[in-house]
């Protein structure tokens, strides 16, 4: 669900962009609301906008919330059970039972057919493959492909460094400046999504009525394109000071939060129900029930969402930090920025060096900060069952 969440979220950047002189566009909501966005057609986004909710609650009842009932089935237990998952398409199939028969007589034999054909296919492949494994093979191609190979890396290694010579002292300066003001933003919207998401999926994670309730919201919420409701954030913030400032950081908000939320509520509900007995019976106040029971529990789910929001932010910074809105460019100043004005404008060294620069930061955050945090996770705040 948070894949396909994510699909949504860069429909608007993938369905429609330019580069240097070139621009794409291809047909889809992405960019019916990008195109709506840039002229300021108010009545367009909103329409765009409801469509796209429309369509995320239907995939919620006809695919989603079917699947998580059907999960249910291969659930192994060792906690209390939070109640099977309630879903209103399951209820109504069961009810008539002439959808049922329906299935049988027209849609079962199609999958009848599809199967056989499927089979049939699959052994043909299998014995081609058997009598070809018989045959000697040609190792001169295999050397052929990894010659091939090896040029084009030397070759792409030389064009990327004379790319990057080509840079001066002062855009490597302004480049590391933008990198600076971007990693300010993510850890931000990582701190202000932690700070609310981890009470919110504790209390979720820890009452199964609460669950049945809050669940389906927050995973139909979760499936909203953050992308699709910033140009109604910049309808309200564009003239406020700081405007553009807040709505970037409420993009990346709204694409990362998620992550960490429901990985919460994933180490919360795994937290063995003898030691919150236990801490019943020895009457833990709540300071200490959070500090020796509830944050060890869910620590080392807290690192994944936090490691996977950390990637989601820094991925939705391209976004947030540039955007075509009313005719004009909205953006404000870091790495994201840089990226997409760089594409806009054909600097593809500048676009080269920002996106190394933005791959060395992510990658030099993971190992000397989360893969820290998951050795401690993995040895100190381990659950043994």
């Amino acid at each position: 669900m948070m894949s396909v969440a994510g699909g949504w979220f860069f429909l608007m950047a993938c369905e429609m962009f330019v580069l240097g002189d070139k621009d794409f566009r291809l047909p889809g909501l992405g960019s019916f609301l990008q195109t709506a966005a840039s002229n300021g057609n108010t009545r367009a986004m909103l329409w765009g906008l409801a469509m796209m909710v429309a369509v995320i609650v239907l995939m919620d009842q006809l695919i989603w919330r079917p699947v998580i009932a059907w999960a249910d089935k291969f659930k192994f237990e060792q906690v209390e059970s939070t109640g099977t998952a309630e879903n209103s398409i399951l209820n109504f199939i069961r009810r008539e039972s002439f959808l049922i028969r329906g299935y049988r007589r027209l849609l079962h034999p199609i999958v009848d057919w599809l199967t056989l054909r499927f089979a049939s296919g699959a052994r043909r492949a299998a014995a081609t493959f058997s009598s070809a494994q018989t045959k000697q093979p040609r190792r001169w191609i295999g050397w052929a492909f990894a010659v091939v190979g090896v040029g084009f890396l030397i070759y792409a290694v030389y064009r990327t460094a004379g790319a990057l010579a080509s840079l001066t002292a002062e855009e490597y300066l302004l480049l590391l400046k933008s990198a600076a003001l971007t990693f300010i933003r993510v850890n931000l919207a990582l701190i202000i999504g932690a700070l609310w998401t981890i009470p919110v999926g504790v209390a979720i994670g820890f009452s199964p009525r609460f669950a049945r309730l809050a669940q389906p919201l927050v995973q139909l919420a979760a499936s909203i394109p953050a992308t699709a409701l910033f140009p109604v954030l910049l309808l309200v913030l564009i003239n406020l000071r700081g405007g553009v400032e807040i709505a970037a950081m409420a993009l990346m908000l709204l694409g990362t939060q998620w992550y960490i939320l429901f990985n919460v509520i994933a180490g919360a509900m795994a937290i063995p129900t003898d030691l919150k007995e236990a801490a019943r019976v020895f009457r833990f106040s709540r300071v200490d029930r959070w500090r020796r029971l509830i944050l060890p529990g869910i620590f080392p789910y807290l690192v994944t969402g936090l490691v996977t929001a950390s990637g989601g932010a820094w991925n939705a910074s391209i976004i947030a930090e540039y955007f075509h809105f009313q005719g004009r460019v909205v953006e404000a100043p870091g790495l994201g920025s840089t990226i997409s004005r760089a594409s806009d404008a054909g600097h593809f060294q500048v676009l080269l060096a920002a996106t190394l620069i933005m791959a060395t930061v992510v990658v030099l955050i993971n190992r000397l900060v989360w893969r820290r945090m998951y050795r401690l996770a993995s040895t100190r705040f381990k659950l043994e069952t």
